[in-house]
């Protein structure tokens, strides 16, 4: 019987702190050096206010809100899949919470917004 063929693995990628030049293993961000450094960049989904509870506030807005609002002003109907915070909440539970500061967004609309208005301020959570 010939002997079990194995699988290529995937070839290694490169450490995404920037300048660094070593290859680490797929599916691994930094190598080892600067994941000591860069781990804990930031707190999780669930830290920040994004677990169970909020996808399920998150579903029924998109539900009764089933179209970006920015497409829409444009004369696009372009299903929404994100639901923005207009005022970003950095942490304030109030602030989170209130359906008033929503709004429904398509990706691409939420990461124009995110990377334009939303950028370069400190996030404290």
């Amino acid at each position: 019987m010939p002997e079990m063929m194995k699988m290529p693995r995937r070839p290694k990628t490169p450490c995404k702190y920037p300048g660094c030049p070593r290859l680490v293993p797929y599916g691994r961000k930094y190598c080892d050096e600067h994941e000591r450094q860069c781990h804990g960049e930031r707190a999780s989904a669930e830290t920040r206010g994004y677990g169970r509870e909020w996808q399920k506030a998150r579903k029924f807005f998109l539900k009764r809100h089933p179209w970006c609002v920015r497409c829409k002003a444009k004369g696009r109907l372009v299903p929404a899949t994100v639901v923005d915070h207009i005022k970003p909440h950095r942490g304030d539970a109030k602030l989170f919470w209130d359906e008033g500061n929503w709004q429904p967004l398509c990706k691409s609309c939420h990461d124009h917004k995110t990377m334009t208005e939303d950028r370069n301020v400190e996030y404290k959570y």
